[in-house]
């Protein structure tokens, strides 16, 4: 492939490229497009003092990522169409500045604004006590800077914009895994790609835990809105969720003080293991798409959290190695790879945006096909196998 290869920052050579722009003026012609761009910044004030940001723009999609938040995404856009949900944390925070002990172990909720952010690596779910280890929600990835960052046109076929980041969660006397994370954007495309690798760097096997928690808001969520997943079941995590279970698909207006639902999905791939989760609005004219590799990825969660606007009015569309239960239970059920020493682990997904009927059809219909003449299984209450409520 011809490529053109930019490294923003490498903290071994001490490099940390000031505020710039790569674009038609001074890189490679992208086939796909004249209308291209690559922006970088960091950002000033507050809490998101020392915040980097990198933007991919295609053309019709662009995309904010956050190397000093774990290569989360923090927000974009397609066309008309904002890619973002309003938190009540307004602003990317510096990981310096999240308490993770903090509200009993809750305190990864005081960064937590992004489109897309990763629960993980060596644990993630509810925080608690296991084996005399303390587990902090969600575990730590997504609060921790990549320490080499690099940015890449690639000109060959349609053209496409990429960002690699290379992040290390270590601990001595603890796991050691190396994320490193590539986000693809093609010229002209309506949808990224991502691609984790996750090598296990330590002396011995460690266990792997990983979800994606995307999140979306308006115009894609709203009351009426729904989603749909080719499932082989699904079933409540808990007596919160299973009150909602008649309409779990579908979503309400914003409710102050409405309590979080989320329910667990046992995701139906493709002969090729691909499969899609798809909200869309009220009137199926806008919609939001993961694609996903269950080979890699075989448990998705999907989390309503319809409170009021002020409060984050948001849903999460989760695919994940693992549900998000405490780890000792994820650990009794099998659900967490022990990873060899200098194995690698990859995760392939991508994310889509449909902005008229028929797009959102022709993803509507991979879904029933993908579903086929069976309907999932529908559990009214929490199942044990599935979720520590169910035991």
């Amino acid at each position: 492939m011809a490529m053109q290869r930019l490294v923003l920052t490498d903290a071994d050579s001490g490099i940390h490229l000031n505020p710039g722009e790569l674009g038609p003026s001074n890189s490679p012609a992208l086939p796909g497009t004249s209308n291209w761009s690559i922006r970088w910044r960091t950002l000033r004030g507050g809490t998101s003092e020392g915040v980097d940001v990198v933007e991919l723009d295609n053309g019709p999609l662009s995309l904010a990522i956050l190397p000093t938040r774990g290569m989360g995404i923090w927000k974009g856009r397609y066309h008309e169409l904002p890619l973002a949900w309003k938190s009540p944390v307004e602003r990317p925070v510096h990981p310096a500045f999240v308490n993770q002990l903090d509200r009993g172990g809750i305190g990864w909720l005081h960064g937590f604004n992004e489109l897309l952010c990763r629960c993980g690596l060596a644990f993630m779910g509810p925080p608690g006590d296991d084996q005399g280890e303390k587990l902090t929600l969600h575990g730590r990835i997504a609060n921790l800077p990549a320490h080499r960052v690099e940015v890449c046109i690639d000109t060959d076929g349609p053209g496409a914009l990429e960002v690699t980041g290379v992040i290390d969660e270590c601990s001595m006397f603890g796991p050691r895994w190396r994320l490193t994370s590539t986000i693809r954007l093609e010229a002209g495309s309506n949808r990224c790609s991502i691609v984790d690798e996750i090598t296990n760097l330590g002396g011995q096997p460690a266990e792997l835990s990983l979800l994606y928690h995307i999140n979306i808001g308006r115009p894609f969520l709203e009351p009426l809105a729904s989603y749909a997943l080719p499932s082989l079941e699904v079933a409540p995590r808990d007596a919160t969720a299973a009150k909602g279970i008649d309409q779990y698909t579908v979503y309400d207006p914003p409710v102050a003080g409405f309590a979080e639902q989320a329910y667990f999905h046992t995701p139906l791939g493709g002969t090729d293991g691909w499969s899609t989760a798809l909200l869309t609005n009220a009137t199926q004219q806008a919609g939001f798409a993961v694609h996903f590799q269950t080979r890699q990825l075989p448990a998705f969660c999907v989390w309503k959290n319809t409170g009021a606007e002020a409060d984050g009015y948001v849903t999460g569309l989760e695919p994940g190695i693992n549900f998000p239960n405490f780890r000792a239970y994820e650990r009794q059920q099998g659900r967490l790879p022990k990873i060899q020493p200098g194995q690698t682990y990859r995760t392939e997904l991508a994310l889509e945006v449909a902005n008229t009927r028929d797009s959102v059809q022709k993803i509507q219909d991979r879904i029933h096909q993908l579903q086929g003449t069976t309907a999932p299984i529908i559990h009214r209450q929490p199942v044990a196998r599935l979720s520590a409520a169910g035991t």
